[in-house]
């Protein structure tokens, strides 16, 4: 029997192992993730980061609309009952449009002013309340008895439940 060479044996054993490591590892590294960092990549340089914290960067020439916070505007069934109320204590003449114009809005800010009330915002709640505009008590169980607010009844007269001031 022929005896085997061993750099022979070493070279087949070499590479076997070259080849069924290289296949093993592939296979150890597709289950296993990666615990080797991996470089991380910006997108924006030290001057883009510098000045965007400056509020410089990145900016769009096109100037934003300033949001409106509120009501713009009553409906016109809501406007008519404004202006038949404004009408009722002459702080406007002619009949009832329905229309939200300077006239109206003018007539109720000179109204809230008139009353000591701010005048920036109109309508103002209190506004509509003194007009007889305030909330609707449609559907309340005990209207009559219902808390209300000094404005809806009246200073002069009485509150319901308790002494009046007078």
């Amino acid at each position: 029997m022929r005896s085997a060479n061993p750099i022979r044996i070493a070279a087949i054993v070499v590479g076997l192992q070259l080849c069924f490591g290289a296949a093993n590892a592939a296979t150890i590294s597709d289950a296993k993730p990666s615990t080797a960092k991996k470089p991380v990549v910006h997108s924006t340089t030290a001057h883009a980061r510098k000045s965007s914290a400056h509020g410089t960067h990145g900016k769009s020439s096109v100037a934003k609309k300033s949001r409106v916070r509120g009501q713009a505007a009553p409906s016109s069934e809501r406007t008519r009952e404004i202006q038949t109320a404004l009408i009722r204590e002459h702080y406007l003449n002619g009949e009832p449009s329905g229309a939200w114009d300077d006239q109206t809005r003018n007539a109720l800010t000179k109204y809230q002013a008139d009353h000591g009330w701010q005048s920036k915002v109109v309508p103002d709640s209190r506004a509509l309340i003194k007009l007889g505009l305030g909330p609707s008590r449609e559907g309340l169980l005990n209207p009559d008895t219902a808390a209300v607010s000094p404005h809806e009844v009246g200073a002069d007269k009485p509150q319901p439940g308790g002494s009046s001031s007078n």
